[in-house]
């Protein structure tokens, strides 16, 4: 186990200072490890859903060596640290997952406390090993420098090779280098310590609220009810064919319908997952008729809003479809996609029962958030943009938009004709061929854009660009009085 923590150490100090790529997959590894170690010693053994969590956060941290994206990148990060922390203290209860996925924080200054007693107790008994191990260290390294400075001295190929594979730490980094290597101590020594003695997290239980009577309990749900089926009977005329009366009526085309109501519909997602949880608390309690009540009415608001979540998604499709596709309306259909999974799983647990339904509902995050990731958000809204320009070339394409965009929409920016090619792609051309990251922090999604861009490069100097950036409407927005709208 403290050689796990020794390694996860250099590994951070060395790997991480230049960015983020397959560098977190080789550092958790031997993180991961130290657990393992430090878990076996204790007696614990292997459970199904911790095999989950840890299987899922290392895949989880395969998106930066994935895709060049920032934001699905912060998102695999947090998220696979958070299944890394229910992997080690096994949280079952909603209260349990919700404070073991941040428990690690925790179990920091514990962890250094414990490791340092470890070792200062096995170096008071074994000084004559950890001697030997220090001599046969010192010796690998000195052969090592020497026969490969010899070896790179008289071959350039090897020297290129070794000059790739070592990373390229200068003085001037040091306290930088340290820092990491310190945050790598204290995150292994935490992972190890947390999984030698988790805290039972579910051992903090909330009392249940005051069960209320049957009338006074789904009376107002029962409106509720009442009132989405209302509202999803119009959505029903509206998608059958009677759009054009509501157009007569409102004046409003398919965009403007389409945008006028997403934000609503999302909301009124989440305020129902409010409302479920606040009526579990409050339900009552009698015996099988009560049970029965409790399904049937808020059963019937689930389905009823999963009819609201698919509402809210043919809008966005609408919306999409008109003025192009950008991060923050991914982001929100994504969002809207998840909740109605967790209403499914809450339907699920109605029928099969809720043992599961908080670790259930943590898997399909972190589920959500990996095919997120892997499906490369920026590529598709490259692709998105880039077909409907070529359906509708009279629309044009937002250049100062998709330029902005990570490497991983370079394959879709290629295919634009000039000069809006080379206007899309000029930044990140600049970033890919003309940067100076190692191997181990560069994603996948970045080579492939620089093997791209090395065969065709842009073209000009950029003078066209900035006709393309200010004539007309500039797609993807929809016009406003003031020209400007931020969905």
């Amino acid at each position: 186990m403290l050689w796990s923590v020794l390694a996860t150490s250099v590994l951070s100090a060395l790997f991480l200072g230049d960015g983020l790529g397959v560098n977190l997959l080789i550092v958790a590894v031997p993180a991961a490890l130290a657990a393992f170690f430090a878990a076996r010693s204790a007696g614990r053994r292997l459970r199904p859903w911790t095999a989950t969590w840890a299987v899922g956060g290392l895949a989880l941290l395969a998106v930066p060596a994935l895709r060049d994206a920032g934001w699905p990148t912060f998102l695999a990060v947090v998220s696979a640290f958070a299944l890394g922390s229910l992997a080690l203290h096994g949280s079952r209860s909603w209260l349990g997952v919700l404070i073991g996925s941040l428990g690690l924080f925790d179990a920091i200054v514990p962890g250094i406390i414990w490791g340092v007693r470890g070792i200062r107790a096995r170096a008071d008994g074994s000084r004559a090993r950890w001697g030997a191990a220090l001599r046969t260290t010192a010796v690998a390294v000195v052969l090592l420098v020497v026969f490969g400075t010899l070896f790179a001295s008289a071959d350039a190929a090897f020297a290129d090779l070794l000059g790739g594979l070592m990373p390229d730490a200068s003085f001037a980094e040091g306290p930088w280098r340290i820092f990491l290597f310190a945050l790598g101590l204290a995150g292994a020594l935490a992972a190890a310590y947390t999984a030698a003695a988790p805290v039972r997290w579910d051992g903090i239980t909330l009392s249940p609220g005051k069960p209320r009577g049957r009338i006074e309990w789904a009376l107002p749900l029962i409106v509720l009810n009442l009132l989405f089926a209302a509202f999803i009977a119009l959505q029903l005329v509206v998608l059958l064919g009677g759009y054009e009366k509501v157009r007569a009526e409102t004046g409003l085309d398919h965009a403007e319908y389409a945008r006028q109501g997403f934000w609503q519909l999302l909301w009124a997602t989440l305020l129902t997952l409010l409302v479920i949880a606040l009526a579990l608390r409050w339900a009552p309690r009698g015996g099988s008729r009560d049970r029965t009540l409790v399904r049937a009415v808020l059963g019937t608001l689930c389905v009823l809003t999963l009819v609201v979540v698919a509402s809210a998604l043919r809008r966005m499709d609408l919306y999409v479809d008109e003025y192009g596709l950008t991060r923050l309306r991914i982001s929100v259909a994504a969002m809207e996609l998840w909740l109605g999974v967790v209403l499914v799983l809450i339907l699920a647990a109605g029928v099969f029962g809720a043992r599961f339904l908080p670790r259930a509902i943590a898997v399909s995050a972190a589920a959500g958030v990996l095919a997120f990731g892997l499906l490369s958000p920026d590529g598709l809204i490259a692709e998105q943009n880039v077909q409907r320009f070529e359906a509708r070339e009279s629309a044009g394409i937002d250049i100062d938009y998709v330029k902005d965009l990570s490497a991983d929409a370079v394959p879709a920016l290629d295919r634009l004709p000039e000069p809006e090619r080379s206007c899309a792609l000029r930044i990140v051309q600049r970033e890919v061929l003309h940067g100076d990251t190692p191997w181990y922090a560069t994603s996948w999604g970045e080579a492939r854009a620089k093997e791209i861009l090395e065969k065709r490069p842009v073209q000009g100097d950029g003078r066209d660009c900035y006709r393309l950036g200010t004539d007309g409407v500039r797609d993807g927005y929809e016009p406003d009085d003031d020209g400007y709208d931020p969905y």
